[in-house]
This record gives structure tokens, C-alpha cells and sequence, in this order.
């Protein structure tokens, strides 16, 4: 059992970093509502090219796991003054690498999307949502910097309230550019990308003027880290970054194998997803929670607090998620009738639903413990376990499966599920092990 006290502070951190969340899925449920009265074309092929935009963006999501842990970690050590540096580190590093690579993106965006679908239609749908999305870059990965920097320090309400204004201006963006309302014009999957990488820019003007006015005293803006801490920043976020990339590369290329099925399994795969990622968003919030706690513990030189913690943060986390996994159980139409507006589509999209529902509270396990061990420092550790799962088992079964096979999209799912539990056990391996504990970081 986990202690009320423990409990407590274990909710203190993740419930504002949840609500954050929620509100970001939500918006993606919007706007894949909204784009989804466009035609099976324009759902499908933003949702091939969001996962095109999250792959390029890997390397940033892993800088922010470093960040995060880095923060923590000078937070344990009572270095309260110098706690900010590794974001600012992480803040330079986005803006010298993010802008570049966005350009570059953006030029060759008509070909990635040519080479991963054969659907002219979807295409054409999709191109143009890519390339504002790119766009939107330096702020996506500022935002993913600065949401460890917050539940780092303590702060992750800001986190929170900021992600509810960034999707206030985003849905009502969204309305006027897809449907050309009020006098603006009709852009269609344009329109989508546009209104969501405003939005993404007005929360990083919104956090750097936050941080700059009320964390000065924990080093923000005072100071880049040290040439050890830039060592260890590396050393956590590369594994991590090479971790997503890896990561969304297969999510893509499932995205890839589900297209040689057919665009009604391609709009239902997308629907999916997103309400995946709906059910999967608390299992990454009690990950931050748990990255942050850890990495704090070992900060205060308490390795045996810090075990403790990766344990009692998946306890909590796979309760909670038990309890959102259930409706999608045993109520899947319902979810599915928000977007998918053919019963085609909805028939196929059913059974992959329920098992998402069945099999999302072990997903609990597996991210609070990976994110645990990020924060650690054996990011090159889950990197393995994340690339050999997905890439050397999921994703050959998933194409034998449909492409070769024949098979329907509930053979996909039911081989995902096996993957990830698999992918559990091995990180509860790894974590009880605690061959972690005897890495050593520099923070400052």
C-alpha cells in the first residue's frame, strides 16, 4: 500500500500536470472532430502527418526528459540558485537546432507525405497541415522544456493553466481557419495546422515572460549550465531523444502498414489513436510526477527513497487508469461516434478500442517506471527495451499481419497489447534490478 502522505504528494504534482494534459487530447479530439467533417481523406492524413511532426521533433522531447531530471536533481541538492540552468541550456540548444531543421522539413514536406501514402487525396490533405505544423517547432519544443522545468521546481499548475489558454486560442482558431468563419477564409487541414502553432507560439511568449518575472531566483535566464552538466544533459536526453524518435518512426510506419489496408482502417487507426492517447495521458503525467521524484531522491543522496517512489507512483497510476480504461471497454461506440461519421469505419475501429480500454492500465506500469529510470539516468536502458519491442517484434508481427496476411485491424491491436505488456515485464526487470542507482550526474 502507498501512504497517504506519499499519495498526497504524488497527486500534488501529476493531478496539475493531468489537467494540462487532458485539456491538450481534448483539443486533438476537437480538432480531429472538426477535421473529420472534412472526409476520411482529411482524418487519416493528419493523422499520419501529426506523427510525421512528432518524429521531428524526438530530439526535443528527450532534451525536456533531461532538463527535467537535471532540474530535480539540483533541486534535491539544495542548489535552489542554479536550478534553472539546465533549461536554459535546454532553451539555446532549441532554438540553434529546431529552426534549421524546420526549414529543411518544411522544404521536403510534399515528398514525405508522397512516400508514406498512396492516396492522392489523402496527400493532398495532409501536406499542408505538415508543413504549419512544422512551423510550429521552436515553441512545441520550448513548451516541452519548460513543462519539466515547472513540476521540477514545484510549480506544475503553471503548466497547467498556461496548456488551457494555448487550447482556448487553438479550438477557436481552429473553428474560424477549417470552416472560414466570421470572415476568415475556408483553409481546411491548412487551417488546422495554422491555429494549432499560433497558439503553440502565444504559451512559450506566455512561460518566458513567467519564468523571466517570478524564477530569476532559481537561476532562469542567469546562467547556462556547466560544461560536466552540458555532459549529463546529453548523456540523458540523446538515449531519450533516439528513444522517441525511434518511437514515433514506428508509429508512422504503423501508420504506413495500416494505409496498404485501406483508408477506412487508416481514419479508424487515427480515431484510435487519439483516443489512446486520451487513456495514456495520465500514465505520462504520473511519469513526469515520477522522473521528478526520483530524480530528487537521488538528488538528496536516497537512492532507497527513490525505488520506493517508482514503485508507489505505478501503484497509484494503475488504479487511476483503470478506471479510464473501462468505459472505452465496454462503451466504444460511443467514443467513436465523436469523429467517425461512417459505420464502415466504426465497425472496424471496435474491438482495437476495447482492447485499448483492457490493456491501458499496464501501460501505466510500463511509463512510470521508464520514465523513472529516465530520470535515474538509464535512459540508454529504456531506449533498448522501447526500440527492440516495437521495432524488433511489434512492427514486423503488425505487417505480416495486414499487408501480407490480410488480417483486420483488431490482429494489429491484439499483437500492440502483447508488445507493451511484454515491454512492462522488462521494465520491471530493469527496476528492480537497481543498477541504476549507481549513476552519477552533474547538474550545475
Amino acid at each position: 500500500m502507498v501512504s497517504k502522505h506519499r499519495r498526497k504528494i504524488i497527486f500534488s504534482l501529476t493531478l496539475p500536470i493531468l489537467g494540462g494534459m487532458l485539456s491538450q487530447n481534448v483539443l486533438n479530439l476537437v480538432d480531429a472532430a472538426m477535421v473529420g467533417s472534412l472526409g476520411p481523406a482529411a482524418l487519416g492524413g493528419i493523422g499520419i502527418a501529426g506523427f510525421v511532426n512528432f518524429l521531428s521533433t524526438a530530439f526535443f522531447i528527450g532534451l525536456a526528459t533531461g532538463v527535467q531530471s537535471l532540474v530535480a536533481r539540483n533541486m534535491g541538492a539544495g542548489r535552489e540558485d542554479k536550478a534553472a540552468f539546465p533549461l536554459n541550456g535546454g532553451l539555446v540548444l532549441n532554438l540553434l537546432i529546431s529552426v534549421p531543421l524546420s526549414i529543411v522539413l518544411i522544404y521536403f514536406a510534399p515528398n514525405i507525405m508522397s512516400a508514406l501514402v498512396d492516396d492522392p487525396e489523402v496527400v493532398a490533405q495532409s501536406t499542408p497541415y505538415l508543413t504549419t505544423r512544422l512551423a510550429g517547432m521552436l515553441a512545441l519544443a520550448s513548451n516541452f522544456a519548460f513543462r519539466g522545468y515547472w513540476t521540477s521546481i514545484g510549480r506544475p499548475g503553471i503548466y497547467m493553466r498556461t496548456l488551457l489558454v494555448i487550447h482556448a486560442i487553438n479550438i477557436v482558431l481552429n473553428y474560424l481557419l477549417i470552416f472560414g468563419k466570421a470572415g476568415f477564409p475556408q483553409l481546411g487541414t491548412y487551417g488546422a495546422g495554422l491555429g494549432t502553432t499560433i497558439s503553440l507560439f502565444c504559451g512559450t511568449l506566455f512561460y518566458l515572460f513567467y519564468a523571466n518575472k517570478n524564477t530569476k531566483h532559481y537561476g532562469f535566464a542567469q546562467g547556462l549550465p556547466s560544461r560536466k552538466a552540458f555532459h549529463s544533459l546529453f548523456k540523458i536526453s540523446m538515449p531519450s531523444a533516439l528513444q522517441q524518435l525511434f518511437f514515433a518512426a514506428g508509429f508512422t510506419t504503423l501508420f504506413w502498414i495500416i494505409a496498404k489496408i485501406g483508408t477506412a482502417e487508416l481514419a479508424g487507426a487515427n480515431a484510435v489513436i487519439n483516443l489512446t492517447l486520451i487513456a495514456i495521458l495520465p500514465c505520462i503525467a504520473f511519469g513526469i510526477t515520477a522522473n521528478t521524484l526520483v530524480s530528487k531522491a537521488l538528488g538528496e543522496n536516497n537512492p532507497n527513497d527513490a525505488y520506493h517512489w517508482g514503485w508507489d507512483v505505478s501503484k497509484v497510476a494503475f488504479v487511476f487508469v483503470m478506471f479510464i480504461g473501462l468505459p472505452m471497454l465496454f462503451f466504444p461506440d460511443f467514443f467513436l461516434s465523436w469523429f467517425i461519421h461512417d459505420q464502415v469505419t466504426l465497425d472496424v475501429t471496435r474491438v482495437p478500442l476495447q482492447l485499448v480500454g483492457f490493456g491501458i492500465a499496464f501501460d501505466a506500469i510500463a511509463l512510470v517506471l521508464m520514465s523513472a529510470l529516465q530520470g535515474a539516468g538509464a535512459a540508454k536502458q529504456t531506449m533498448v527495451v522501447g526500440v527492440v519491442m516495437q521495432w524488433g517484434i511489434f512492427l514486423p508481427i503488425a505487417y505480416l499481419l495486414g499487408p501480407v496476411y490480410g488480417m483486420s485491424l483488431t490482429a494489429i491491436w491484439v499483437a500492440q497489447m502483447g508488445y507493451r505488456l511484454l515491454q512492462m515485464i522488462w521494465f520491471i526487470i530493469l527496476w528492480n534490478k537497481r543498477e541504476w542507482q549507481s549513476l552519477k550526474f552533474h547538474a550545475h
